[in-house]
């Protein structure tokens, strides 16, 4: 594995973690409100501050996508899409 699948590997990781603790606490936090309607104007904006945790999550793992993405056509050269599934059309006849 290279350096910097490693590095890919370890930030996917720790968005995954990251996610995980911030749906837990957003959870938590909207039980909080569900209680009593008052709450809302006491922790909402902590809850928008979780929704904006895991929007800043989602781009990201879209980044790092993207990343993985560039690589892959560059592993594969110049092919066309167009190519990539002749090819794959080409292998799937012959299973």
């Amino acid at each position: 594995m290279s350096k910097s699948e490693k590095y890919i590997t370890q930030a996917i990781k720790n968005v995954q973690k990251d996610r995980d603790l911030t749906t837990t606490l957003l959870h938590d936090v909207m039980q909080y409100i569900s209680k009593d309607e008052h709450r809302h104007t006491e922790v909402g904006h902590v809850a928008a501050k979780y929704v904006e945790s895991l929007q800043r999550s989602n781009e990201q793992l879209v980044k790092l996508a993207a990343i993985i993405a560039k690589r892959e056509d560059r592993d594969y050269g110049d092919l066309s899409d167009d190519d990539k599934a002749d090819i794959y059309d080409e292998i799937n006849k012959d299973s």
